[in-house]
């Protein structure tokens, strides 16, 4: 049976269609920064074209934490003030590394110093290097040294499995970001109340209000599912929250409060020890 050219133009036009129906559905991505399901697979690998970094992790993962070497050129009276704040936080910020409270007090030090955040004493410490299935976000008060909340919290699906090993600021890569953030206001999402938050290290997290990147609750992050899996699940880049916990951490760290992100590489211009050690000796951790 011969088929000619007028019978079969539709059907290729349709069938066209459809190809490039497919492909753009397939390029999509909501604004929400979650994803309904904890699973890592090839065939969720994002579409971005992020030469920067691998997107999927291809090694299984490993518990040894990348080295972090000291802040150089700290001055004495800021390294002995932050060694006495880790002491007095007590049991709960005993996994919180001294090198990682180092640097976020620099730069919430900084940022106060230039009004880049303005809630005074608080500060949000997330240890991104850390596995998920570990307690690895502290909200403190720095000047009563107390760990004000303490919980899990997820990473990004493009950033790894267990551990986030790969960090980045592109739009639809579904990584981390890692840097400073100031928290903004918060609103009613689809996952209820969520606060928003804003970049403060150009070209490294700077895209995150424009990639819906928020704190917000996650029933991956859930006691029921660390039991069953583990681990935390995977969001799109959001620092999501254990649903028992995320309107406390929320409220707790305000509006106009400092988030640090820290984890591997991440270089900040906030980490200035000699401005944070004159911001310190003048006004202290207000």
């Amino acid at each position: 049976m011969t088929f000619t050219a007028p019978f079969y133009r539709p059907l290729l036009r349709r069938c066209l269609g459809y190809v490039l129906l497919v492909g753009m559905l397939a390029g999509c991505q909501s604004s929400a920064t979650e994803l309904p399901a904890a699973r890592l697979v090839a065939s969720a690998a994002p579409t971005t074209a992020d030469s920067a970094t691998a997107i999927m992790p291809s090694l299984s993962d490993s518990l040894r934490l990348t080295p972090l070497e000291p802040l150089a050129a700290v001055p004495a009276s800021l390294h002995q003030a932050v060694q006495a704040l880790h002491t007095a936080l007590g049991p709960e910020a005993a996994t919180l590394r001294l090198e990682v409270l180092e640097r976020a007090c620099v730069g919430y030090l900084n940022l106060r110093k230039f009004g880049k955040i303005s809630q005074p004493g608080i500060l949000a410490v997330a240890d991104m290097d850390l596995p998920s299935s570990e307690k690895r976000l502290w909200v403190l008060d720095l000047r009563k040294a107390e760990v004000l909340q303490n919980s899990h919290v997820a990473h990004g699906r493009g950033s790894g499995h267990l551990r986030a090993r790969r960090f980045s600021n592109v739009m639809k890569s579904a990584c981390t970001a890692l840097g400073f953030y100031r928290t903004q206001d918060t609103y009613q999402g689809k996952h209820g109340l969520s606060r928003r938050l804003r970049g403060l290290d150009a070209g490294q997290n700077d895209n995150a209000l424009r990639r819906y990147v928020v704190l917000h609750a996650a029933d991956y992050v859930s006691q029921q599912h660390l039991q069953r899996h583990g681990q935390a699940g995977y969001s799109r880049g959001c620092p999501a929250l254990p649903p028992d916990q995320y309107r406390a951490i929320i409220r707790t760290v305000g509006e106009g409060g400092c988030l640090y992100l820290s984890g591997p590489g991440l270089e900040s211009k906030w980490l200035n020890p000699e401005v944070a050690a004159q911001q310190l000796a003048a006004r202290g951790w207000r």
